[in-house]
């Protein structure tokens, strides 16, 4: 019978390798986990698909139903959030508000308003910075990720996933075009679409008073049915919030309910 010695060293040496290789297997399979649930949870109904997601969100706009969108970019903001939340209550009308993740991280009591209130919280990404998010693949869903991680903990809801993104300066402009062409693959890896706008008060384009803000909407809203509305939740250029009462005023006078895309999420389930 043959006896192989091992000496102390290699026993040590043996050890040492062994217990790297746990550590390195735990990791990865915990990253693994992780990313997998994330994409998992992300899932809306196993009958559906990021493309059925997509279809949806693409046909809002041809619907022969008077339904206005309210959607609110770039917050929260300490005050032009808080003073739409106010109008929004005031009027009995939910909207859509899409976050940046580092102001979510700054006034998340302001995001858990929107939540406790009825509003449906969506995706902005996390920087609001091109280079940034368009830097890589990796760097693209991690923005998505950081902004539902900081969501989740404002509003005390684990795993808070809204499927609906937005992206800085919509889908269709010409900057970063051929990087958003492969970020809306990527958003489907992870069971997300995308929604732009068809009807604006042009609130970022230059500073506007509250009559110009609501003529600039009355003209864009003209001989549309569904209409996905953006404005902004900021008051570095104009101030939507003060055209704001007006405008939903105007929007019932002409007939149109209001709806979140929690409705269309719900439609999905």
């Amino acid at each position: 019978m043959n006896f192989v010695i091992i000496t102390k060293k290699q026993l040590l040496i043996s050890l040492f390798v062994l217990i790297i290789s746990c550590i390195s297997i735990t990791f990865y399979t915990t990253f693994a986990k992780e990313y997998d649930s994330y994409i998992f949870s992300n899932s809306l109904e196993n009958n559906y698909s990021a493309n059925d997601l997509q279809n949806k969100l693409d046909n809002l706009y041809y619907s022969d139903e008077k339904v206005a969108y309210l959607t609110f970019d770039d917050g929260p903001t300490k005050i032009a959030t808080t003073k739409i939340l106010d109008i929004l209550k005031e009027n009995d009308v939910h909207a859509s508000f899409f976050v940046i993740g580092y102001r979510v991280k700054e006034f998340p009591d302001i995001v858990k308003r929107e939540y406790e209130e009825g509003h449906f919280i969506a995706n902005h990404g996390y920087s609001h910075n091109n280079s940034k998010l368009y830097k890589s693949k990796d760097a693209f869903i991690n923005e998505i990720m950081s902004t539902d991680e900081a969501i989740s903990s404002a509003i005390d809801v684990s795993n808070y996933h809204s499927h609906i993104f937005r992206f800085p300066n919509g889908s269709k402009s010409k900057n970063y075009a051929s990087s958003k062409k492969l970020c809306k693959n990527y958003l489907k890896e992870i069971g997300y679409g995308y929604v732009d706008w068809n009807a604006l008060n042009n609130d970022s384009i230059k500073k506007y008073s509250s009559y110009e803000l609501l003529n600039n909407f009355k003209k864009s809203c003209k001989n549309k049915n569904s209409l996905v509305i953006l404005m902004h939740d900021t008051s570095d250029v104009s101030k939507s919030y003060e055209s704001l009462d007006d405008s939903i005023k105007y929007l019932k006078e002409q007939g149109y309910s209001f709806k979140t895309f929690n409705d269309l999420l719900f439609t999905m389930k």
